[in-house]
């Protein structure tokens, strides 16, 4: 019997040679496929519907936290030392103000030392939209309400954008710029989480999110990731100050709302070469997040001196290195 090029034995006038009994069978395996996809998407959704009932209980904030109306946003925020000039300490994405926890103490050897926690994110009164405009009002807001004419103003990783927008809108306001671990640019790093709010819809994202945030193991994976093992490992109320805030109310509608892209072009951040306010860039010398040309290309453009790099350090380095840290950003006078 001929075979064809494909390797397939062929009848005269060209049929295929393959059984019959066998071309029934893949019929019939086909309809059992059509039958059972229905039944597990309804199966799935059933079950990812009743997890999600079962975990809707939010958390609730921890006691004695400390507010303040900023922008109309109340605003959470940590404070230490009774005097010196200001230094406001900004956070990035998924952090808080007690992110700063480390360095701050440190700082407030000779400075008065705040730390806010961004809408979207801590304990912050959830207020869209998450861009980097509004983060910067809340800001600025946050200096009028704790009347801090001048401060100088640290960002960590996506805060860096927020502190440039803040002193591009009132240069008069910042009182020097310190970036950590941050370019301040809108490079599209959160590209990839609106590509999968795309895909995934309710109720399977809230249903992924809550098993993630749930864990203690993906919340340790993801903090060694990203702070390395010069950090201490995070026992359990370090686990809790990672995710307890990622529970609270509103939290879960607040991240599906947020915008993908953060930050400024970069021909807005040269614009922080014209303010005369000293500046200061500190990078992780191992922070993959950004490249390794990162710190001399930010500091170049913002007109600050040349990068400050920290050896051993992630994108946390404030975690695992604050005193590094703390000595790069009372380094110029403020």
């Amino acid at each position: 019997m001929p075979a064809e090029p494909d390797g397939v034995p062929r009848e005269p006038g060209g049929a295929s040679a393959v059984p019959r009994p066998r071309r029934g069978r893949l019929r019939r395996w086909g309809r059992r496929l059509l039958i059972a996809l229905p039944v597990l998407v309804v199966a799935a959704t059933s079950s990812s519907l009743s997890y999600n009932a079962a975990t809707a209980g939010r958390a609730r904030e921890p006691a004695g936290l400390e507010f303040v109306q900023a922008d109309g946003i109340r605003t959470r925020y940590l404070h230490w030392g009774t005097r010196g000039t200001p230094i406001v300490l900004v956070h990035g994405a998924a952090e808080s103000a007690d992110t700063w926890r480390s360095v701050a103490p440190l700082l407030a050897a000779r400075h008065r030392v705040f730390a806010l926690d961004l809408t979207g994110w801590g304990y912050s009164e959830r207020r869209g939209p998450y861009d980097t405009a509004h983060q910067a009002a809340q800001l600025l807001g946050f200096l009028d309400a704790l009347r801090l004419d001048r401060a100088a103003l640290v960002g960590h990783s996506s805060g860096a954008g927020v502190i440039a927008a803040a002193a591009l809108r009132a240069p008069g306001r910042a009182a020097g710029l310190v970036f950590v671990d941050g370019d301040a640019l809108d490079t599209g790093a959160g590209a990839g989480a609106d590509r999968l709010r795309l895909v995934l819809r309710d109720p399977f994202r809230t249903t992924l999110l809550r098993l993630a945030v749930r864990s203690d193991r993906v919340i340790r994976t993801i903090y060694g990731a990203q702070c390395g093992p010069s950090c201490p490992r995070l026992d359990r109320a370090g686990v809790d100050r990672w995710r307890r805030p990622l529970q609270v109310a509103g939290a879960e509608r607040a991240l599906w709302r947020m915008r993908g892209v953060i930050g400024l072009p970069a021909g807005r951040v040269a614009g922080l070469a014209g303010i005369a306010v000293p500046k200061a860039v500190v990078f992780g010398a191992d922070d993959d997040v950004f490249s390794r040309s990162a710190p001399s290309e930010t500091a170049r453009r913002i007109g600050a001196p040349p990068p400050v790099i920290v050896p051993g350090a992630r994108h946390l380095a404030l975690i695992s290195h604050p005193r590094q840290v703390a000595d790069a950003i009372t380094a110029p006078p403020y």
